[in-house]
Order: C-alpha cells, then sequence, then structure tokens
C-alpha cells in the first residue's frame, strides 16, 4: 500500500500472514508518533494495544459486531483499521476527527466511551438487545487503563456473568494487577488453558460428554473434581466465581495466541473474561520508559520526545498551595480519583504519603470518604476533574450536603477543555453544584486568586466549598485586582466569573474604541452570589452576564429573575443547548458566540434595544 493512509479492513486482514501482520503492526506504530506528534493526543495507550485491536478485527467486524471501548482513548488503532486514518491530520481539531470513539463520526463506533468503568454495563445492553430482537452479532467490552478501579464495572460484571448472555470481555491489563498469580501451578495452568490444543481438546471432550446421559454425568463428575482442583491449587477467582469463562493472562502482543482465543471465546457462546498483557507505549522507547508522560500529549518533536512544559498551570498552584496550607495545619489531607498527576498532586505525595490518598476510578467513593474523614475532624480536600465530579452527584447530596460537613472540593479542568471535547468539558458543574443546599463555590479569575481562595475555603468557611479553576496557566493579558469592579464604565455592566472575565475585559476595550464605556464585574463567589454586580446594574442601566457553561446551567436565570433587574436592559450569552465539540478554546467560545468580539456586538446590539 503506497497511499500512506491506506490500512487494510477486517476482511483484508484475514488474509494476511503472520510477517505481513507483523509489518503491518510496525506501520501502524510509525503512523500514530508522526500523526500524534503533530496534533497532540493519547498516544502511550494506542502504542500498547496495536496488535490487540489487529486481533479483534480480524476475528470480529465491527461494522456490525459491537465493540465497546473502557475508556475510548484507546480507539485510535481502531480508528486507522476502519478507514479513518486519512483524517488523522485533523485528530481533536475543530470538526476533525474525535479523540474518542463517536458513533456519528462512524457506524465502526459503537459507542460513546470518555469516562471510565462502563464498557460491561454498556457491552451487557446491547447483548440483551441481541437476544430480544433475535439478531445475530458479537458484543466486545475492551477494558484497561484503571478501568477496573471503578465500582461500576463491577456493578456490570455481576450482572453480565450471571446473565449467560454471550459477550466477551477483554481486560488489557498495561501494568495494573487484575488478579494476582499464585505460584508456578497458576503460571502453569494459565498456560495449559491459553494454548490453542487445550481449546481443540476441550470442544471434542464437551461434544463427546453432552450427547448421553452418561456423557452428561461424567461431565459433571469430571468438571467438579477440576474445579475442586483449582480451588485447592490457586486462590478463587473472582471471575469464575461471578459466572465468567475466564482465560488468561496471555501476551497481549501476540497475534496468533490473541486471534485463537478470540474465536474460541467467540464460540463459546457465554460469557467470557479474556485477560491480556501489553506494554503501554510498545514501540517507542520514550514512551516505553515514561508511560504517563507520554499518556496523553501535545504536539511534540518524535526524535526527541517530549520537553518539559515551562508553563506553571492552575493544577500546578493549587498542588503547590495545598503542600503549604497542609504544613501548617496536620488535618489538611488530599484525595484524587487516579488523577494524582493532573490535579497537581504529585509532591503533595510525596510530602504527606499518610496524607494523600488515591482512590482509583471511583469518584463516588471519594467522595463518600471524604465525608468521613471531615465527619471525624479532618480537612479533606477532593481534587477532581469537572468532567468527573459528575459521577458523584448522589454521594455530594447524601454524605456530604445532608450534614453540612466542610468538604473542599478542587474542581480542576472547570469550563472548556477544548481537544479532548463532549465528554471531557467541565461545563456542568455550575448548574448542578448551586442545587446543592449549602454548596459554596468560588471562581478564581487567576492563579494568585486560586491560591488565595484555597486558604479561604479550608481555614475561613464551614461546609462544603466548591474551589472551581480552568485547565492550563493563566491567559489574562493584565493583573486582575481583587476587587469586584476591574473597570469603570456608565453605558453597560459586563459580568463574569473565572477566567471567563477576561473576555470582557476585552469586549470593554472594543467598545471603548466605539465611545461605549462598559463597567466591568468581577465575581468571585457565585454560590451564593457576589451582590456587587446590582449596584453597577443599576448605575449603568443595562447589564450583560457571560458565562462558560450550558444554557440554564449558570447563573444568569437567577440573577434574571431579582426584581431590580426587570426595569433594566439585560442579556445572558452562554455556550448554548447543545453539547460542546472538541476544538480549541478559543475556537469553541467564538463558535458559541462567548469570545470578545460577540461579546462586544452584543453590549452594543443590547443598547440599541436589539433582541438576538
Amino acid at each position: 500500500m503506497n497511499d500512506p493512509f491506506q490500512f487494510p479492513n477486517s476482511r483484508e486482514l484475514r488474509s494476511m500472514d503472520e510477517a505481513e501482520l507483523s509489518a503491518l503492526c510496525k506501520r501502524i506504530r510509525k503512523f500514530l508518533i508522526e500523526n500524534v506528534s503533530k496534533t497532540g493526543g493519547h498516544l502511550a495507550s494506542n502504542l500498547g494495544v496495536v496488535e490487540l485491536i489487529v486481533a479483534i478485527h480480524r476475528v470480529f467486524d465491527t461494522e456490525t459486531d459491537r465493540l465497546v471501548f473502557d475508556v475510548g482513548h484507546q480507539s485510535y488503532v481502531h480508528k486507522i483499521l476502519t478507514g479513518r486514518a486519512d483524517r488523522f491530520p485533523t485528530l481533536r481539531k475543530l470538526d476533525g476527527l474525535a479523540g474518542f470513539p463517536k458513533p456519528g463520526e462512524s457506524v465502526h463506533d459503537a459507542f460513546v466511551a470518555g469516562h471510565a468503568s462502563n464498557s460491561v454495563s454498556v457491552a451487557l445492553g446491547m447483548a440483551r438487545a441481541r437476544t430480544l430482537t433475535g439478531k445475530q452479532y458479537n458484543v466486545i467490552a475492551l477494558m484497561g487503563d484503571g478501568a477496573l478501579t471503578g465500582g461500576l464495572a463491577y456493578e456490570g460484571l455481576n450482572d453480565a456473568g450471571s446473565s449467560g448472555e454471550p459477550l466477551i470481555v477483554i481486560l488489557n491489563d498495561n501494568g495494573m494487577s487484575i488478579t494476582p498469580n499464585v505460584g508456578g501451578m497458576a503460571k502453569h495452568l494459565s498456560n495449559i488453558r491459553t494454548k490453542p490444543s487445550y481449546f481443540a481438546c476441550k470442544k471434542v471432550w464437551n461434544e463427546l460428554t453432552k450427547t448421553t446421559s452418561v456423557g452428561r454425568s461424567v461431565y459433571r463428575g469430571v468438571h467438579r473434581i477440576k474445579e475442586n482442583l483449582k480451588k485447592r491449587l490457586i486462590s478463587a477467582n473472582t471471575f469464575n466465581d461471578m459466572g465468567f469463562e475466564y482465560y488468561g493472562p496471555v501476551d497481549g502482543h501476540d497475534i496468533k495466541k490473541l486471534v485463537w482465543l478470540l474465536q474460541m471465546a467467540r464460540d463459546l457462546k457465554k460469557p467470557v473474561i479474556l485477560h491480556v498483557t501489553t506494554q503501554k507505549g510498545r514501540g517507542y522507547p520514550p514512551a516505553e520508559r515514561n508511560p504517563d508522560l507520554y499518556h496523553g500529549v501535545g504536539a511534540f518533536d518524535p526524535t526527541v520526545g517530549l520537553k518539559p512544559s515551562q508553563a506553571v498551570t492552575f493544577s500546578d498552584t493549587f498542588g503547590k498551595t495545598l503542600s503549604t496550607l497542609a504544613a501548617r495545619n496536620p488535618r489538611v489531607c488530599a484525595i484524587t480519583a487516579a488523577m494524582q498527576s493532573g490535579t497537581g498532586l504529585d509532591n503533595f505525595a510525596k510530602s504527606y504519603p499518610d496524607r494523600f490518598f488515591d482512590v482509583g476510578i471511583a469518584e463516588g467513593h471519594a467522595v463518600a470518604m471524604a465525608g468521613g474523614l471531615a465527619k471525624q475532624g479532618m480537612l479533606p480536600v477532593l481534587a477532581i476533574y469537572s468532567t468527573f465530579f459528575q459521577r458523584s452527584f448522589d454521594m455530594l447530596i447524601h454524605d456530604i450536603a445532608l450534614l453540612n460537613l466542610h468538604v473542599v472540593f478542587a474542581v480542576d479542568r472547570a469550563g472548556l477543555v477544548g481537544a479532548d471535547g463532549e465528554t471531557h468539558h467541565g461545563v456542568f458543574d455550575v448548574g448542578f453544584l448551586r442545587q446543592v443546599p449549602g454548596m459554596q463555590i468560588l471562581c478564581p479569575a487567576n492563579q494568585a486568586e486560586l491560591a488565595k481562595m484555597l486558604e479561604q475555603a479550608l481555614f475561613s468557611m464551614t461546609g462544603p466549598v466548591a474551589v472551581r479553576y480552568p485547565r492550563g496557566g493563566d491567559e489574562a493579558y493584565r493583573e486582575l485586582s481583587a476587587q469586584s469592579i476591574l473597570r469603570a464604565g456608565t453605558a453597560i455592566t459586563l459580568c463574569a466569573y473565572g477566567t471567563t472575565v477576561n473576555s470582557i475585559l476585552e469586549a470593554a476595550e472594543l467598545l471603548h474604541q466605539r465611545g461605549i464605556e462598559a463597567e466591568v464585574v468581577k465575581l468571585n463567589q457565585i454560590r451564593p452570589i457576589d451582590p456587587d454586580w446590582k449596584a453597577s446594574a443599576l448605575r449603568t442601566g443595562a447589564f450583560l452576564m457571560v458565562e462558560e457553561c450550558l444554557q440554564h446551567g449558570g447563573i444568569y436565570d437567577e440573577i434574571a429573575s431579582d426584581p431590580a433587574l426587570q426595569t433594566l436592559r439585560h442579556r445572558g450569552m452562554d455556550l448554548g443547548i447543545g453539547f460542546v465539540s472538541h476544538g480549541s478554546c478559543s475556537e469553541l467560545q467564538k463558535r458559541a458566540g462567548i469570545d470578545a468580539q460577540s461579546v462586544c456586538e452584543a453590549a452594543v446590539a443590547l443598547l440599541k434595544g436589539e433582541t438576538t
């Protein structure tokens, strides 16, 4: 294939020999490194599953068979083999190829997959739909990257194992311990069970013994003996206990063995667990040495690898500040849900290991545990991405708010996050947090304010407090005053919170160039809402609120209902009513109409009495 974007489909894969498949895997890895180094994206996880995805596509046809990813950042190879390689130069760019499975993008993408631990539940639903509709297709759930640390995974496994539905769950073990090997006998039996000859013998044995009542009796007796021996020689296998047929662990880079296993798992027509071991970052030495560093990357030079970023992010400032505060008070502790580095807690974990808790991808558990810590006198700080905070809403209400416990939620990645798109934008937390009785929400507009507000939240406030801040670093082109009024004006009040104040400051400058003087109000707290907006709005006679959240999910509706605003011209601007796709934050803001130029035009229209 001379076309660099041309790759074989499932039918063509089945006719390739071992040498051709090996060459294909090398070519896919080269393609991934070349393209992801230009666009950014998830690299190490995709390098690790090349042979596994090739084997899956050699056995199954994902146009009709359903392959459910968990999590979807392992889906790049799948996209390459389903006719989307030519779109990789647009990966994670505006209107380009998504970084996660997206059914609207291709019929080969069975389900959206941006959050972890849901694949077995989704796959079981698909399998049951197949039974109810009488259709014929295979269902495969591909789990990996710590998904088994989430409780939802076990809820799905528990139901799927007892369902009897034909279903294949592939556990991609690239470093975490799924089930420990116990002694040489466990390893020996594992090797036997993953040999093709084992399956052939088992198939013949099943056919011989199921045809007569005597044969079935013999089968049951031998099966009981085998199971008793297994329980004596090997620790109980949780998956077998749940009702799955378990096979593995097997080398996830051995295509021939993987194909045999997948075919046999398919033919068993029952719930099957296939445990494969892979190397994250395989084929690119820098990623092999530092798989976590190359998990999600920006653009880089593949010949030299990633260079340490010099930019100080909000997450960095949070982590540094929390460590300082922890030195002052031994009751301060930190919790993360498998995002230690992402939330800036690496140094805290090293400095205060006894007060640092990484609970895995278990956000509900993290919130409930924070409640227990707070009830017994600790000062817990849960650092959590806004998009993942959604998963713990019940615990927030039941285990924190009902007792008005003092827990600080450091809500990272609040607002638009850019290239990760719909599944990762932090555009819901303002809406759901404001519904919770007793919740207080602080919104720093820069990193200096974040440090001050974190201290305030810990030592000067009580009850649940959320401090929300965006991904990345400061984008302000000037120092922001700690006061609410950032710029005086007489014609109209522009109001925002968080780093969105940068857009309205720029809009105020554009209005100034038109001879319109806008007053700029920065809200430091949105639950309860800082009252400064009201006096400013009454002074200018017009009010424009700008928020980086979905329509009716912000604070404008509450402000608009205030009697003081009823005689004034006012308008709210936000991201609209639909899910926001992927692209750069500036592009998405412009498309949604909340960039500086759009705010300027909206202000002019409002002053003219125009409706939009």
